[in-house]
């Protein structure tokens, strides 16, 4: 399977998730289910919370396989 990147945007605020070099480490959806299920698809629900919560939960991935863009740092 080859390595796939996603955007998933919100306002101001993109996650993106880089599947090559994800751990599956669970951190993410154990922690803010309410945004990061893999059970749907997709599997990123950029509704589920608010933006600061989406940003400090993404922080926490171990393998970097997710990361958070700024509109304001892409302009």
């Amino acid at each position: 399977m080859r390595d796939v990147t996603k955007h998933y945007t919100k306002d101001d605020v993109t996650v993106v998730w880089k599947s090559g070099l994800c751990q599956h480490s669970c951190i993410c959806w154990k922690g803010l289910n309410d945004v990061f299920d893999p059970k749907k698809n997709p599997w990123i629900n950029m509704d589920g919370a608010d933006a600061e919560r989406i940003i400090d939960q993404v922080k926490k991935c171990p393998s970097g396989a997710l990361s958070i863009e700024l509109k304001a740092a892409r302009d």
